[in-house]
């Protein structure tokens, strides 16, 4: 039996309900708001893109970054990544990243896409590392 575009959506939207009602899912929305709502933690970052704009635009002058200026920012780095809210973000965001992934591939794995090295691309799981497949938009690459 044929399926039809409208049905993958339909069914698309159904996992998308699914997924949206996991904890990852909400670990990672908690953390997003505790980072918005931490001055602290919205200083740094804004500090951090001010430093790299500022940098990028010198470089592209032709300037070179000088040791002083590297350090800065790699103080500047080390205070972000020391910061708890912003830890707890990027924990939360890996794994709301690897849940995307894992669905992706079990997607993309009855599709038989690795069939034939040559237009795969070389092996490995379909969307792994290993390379393969086509990478679906929006889902966790």
């Amino acid at each position: 039996m044929a399926v039809d575009t409208q049905q993958i959506m339909d069914e698309a939207t159904k996992l998308g309900e699914l997924v949206a009602q996991h904890p990852a899912i909400a670990r990672y929305k908690d953390a997003r708001r505790a980072v918005e709502q931490d001055t602290d933690a919205n200083q740094l970052m804004a500090e951090f893109d001010r430093q790299i704009e500022g940098l990028s635009r010198q470089q592209a002058a032709g300037m070179p970054v000088t040791d002083a200026q590297q350090q800065a920012l790699e103080i500047l780095q080390n205070k972000i990544v020391s910061h708890l809210k912003i830890k707890a973000l990027n924990l939360a965001q890996v794994e709301f990243v690897d849940l995307l992934r894992r669905i992706t591939q079990t997607i993309q794995r009855p599709l038989n896409l690795q069939e034939g090295a040559a237009a795969g691309g070389g092996g490995g799981a379909p969307g792994g590392a290993g390379g393969g497949g086509p990478r679906i938009s929006g889902l966790g690459r």
